[in-house]
């Protein structure tokens, strides 16, 4: 067994924890346009982590950034108090708003047309949408990987990964209720999170080869189900990435 491979493992037994539950009725909290609920963040810590993700291009997910954010937004730098775990916050701001966006900013014309658009190529259109998502931080998304690895955070990390592919399965139309729920957001979420990782190292135009790469690990999942073989090579690969990202960062692993 690889040593990347045995990082990633404990990452996979997280990840089947953190992959919600399936819900017939779909009245899950994960999906707030279906159910009046409460915005995902105060106005005043909302207001002030807008503004610092216009930062991050420049500064990267830092104390920097919510700063900069905490001023633009016309608060106090002792403002930022309200993000006791710093970086992350500002790391978890960017994958919850970017998952709550994916449903206005992906359409199915095809639909309105009268064609019918299978649940396959709705997955592919959505998980590509989120990915093409991180283009303006792309050249950050390194760090702020480093920073979601630690193990204080792992968890939470994990369970947005886990919310990201039930939103997508969702979005996509997915109805199913038996044991395949669990395999095929497992499956994306091992998918999704090696794109991302390919992606950080991506030099084609327009990430075209990050598109490409997405659509290789999705015939897979096609051809092989979510099987436990094909899903461990995923882990495998996101695992070895990741393990080289961090140690370039300084981190012992």
């Amino acid at each position: 067994m690889s040593s990347s491979t045995r990082h990633a493992r404990p990452l996979l037994r997280g990840l089947q924890r953190s992959v919600p539950r399936p819900n017939p009725s779909r009245s899950n909290g994960y999906h707030s346009y279906e159910h009046a609920q409460p915005a995902p963040y105060p106005p005043v810590e909302s207001s002030i982590l807008s503004s610092a993700l216009s930062h991050v291009p420049t500064h990267g997910f830092t104390a920097t950034a919510l700063k900069l954010g905490a001023r633009e937004a016309g608060y106090l730098d002792v403002s930022t108090n309200l993000f006791p775990r710093g970086a992350f916050d500002l790391i978890q701001y960017h994958l919850v708003m970017r998952r709550l966006g994916l449903r206005d900013s992906v359409q199915f014309p095809q639909e309105s047309e009268g064609k019918r658009v299978g649940v396959g190529a709705k997955v592919r259109l959505l998980t590509l949408e989120r990915l093409r998502a991180n283009k303006p931080i792309i050249h950050k998304w390194q760090e702020a990987l480093a920073v979601m690895a630690q193990p204080s955070y792992v968890p939470a990390s994990l369970a947005e990964l886990g919310k990201l592919a039930d939103e997508i399965w969702f979005l996509a139309g997915d109805t199913s209720v038996d044991s395949s729920w669990y395999t095929k957001r497992a499956s994306l979420s091992a998918i999704y999170s090696s794109a991302e990782v390919f992606m950080t190292q991506d030099q084609s135009t327009d990430f075209k080869d990050t598109e490409r790469f997405l659509d290789s690990r999705l015939e897979d999942l096609r051809r092989f189900g979510g099987a436990t073989g094909a899903l461990s090579e995923w882990l495998d690969y996101t695992g070895h990435s990741v393990v080289n990202v961090l140690r370039s960062k300084g981190v012992r692993i």
